[in-house]
């Protein structure tokens, strides 16, 4: 890949992956990736966009996706490994502004290290991103691989089980799924 598509691909791709990481909420000095081709592949040389070079992307986003959720899931003091996906924004800026708001928060990383259905933190979270939402729209639900379950309907908290959130919530990987119902663009955070 020529070094000027090289760099186009990476900081296209680390909007929506490298970007969206946060595990103590600070940037450091020392956070950063680099890309690097060594021709070592045997491919004709990617020089422009076209077939190849989003075939390249793809590949690319792929494994950029693998490091980011690891570096969530392997942050220093983290239990748990959570995403956020976040849907239904008005465009694409505010989606990645509010997920990140979301995921950056230390009282929804409080609410799930205690395993703590608290649906309101992440209508907090949402409030203080600074982006426009309507929150009589927002839905909220949590997810783990001991199953799903909506905790807020319309911006308001809905009946749900206690006992199932907990047991939902104790799994060591959770997706914090966020509906705006407000357009069409998404973000996802970790």
């Amino acid at each position: 890949v020529a070094p000027a598509m090289l760099q186009k691909a990476l900081s296209t791709d680390i909007q929506a992956t490298f970007n969206m990481v946060s595990v103590d909420g600070d940037t450091s000095t020392n956070d950063m990736v680099t890309l690097m081709a060594n021709g070592q592949a045997g491919n004709a040389e990617i020089t422009a966009e076209g077939e190849d070079f989003n075939a390249f992307m793809t590949a690319l986003n792929t494994v950029t996706v693998y490091l980011c959720r690891s570096i969530a899931a392997d942050g220093e003091g983290a239990t748990r490994m959570l995403e956020c996906e976040l849907t239904g924004a008005a465009d694409v800026a505010s989606a990645r502004k509010i997920a990140k708001s979301i995921i950056c928060s230390s009282l929804v990383k409080a609410a799930f290290f205690g395993a703590d259905a608290n649906w309101g933190r992440i209508l907090c979270a949402i409030g203080y991103s600074g982006a426009d939402v309507d929150v009589n729209k927002i839905d909220v639900s949590f997810e783990s691989s001991k199953g799903s379950i909506l905790v807020c309907k319309n911006g308001a908290g809905v009946e749900f089980s206690e006992e199932k959130a907990k047991e939902i919530l104790l799994e060591s990987e959770i997706i914090i799924h966020v509906d705006l119902n407000s357009g069409d663009a998404e973000a996802t955070a970790w």
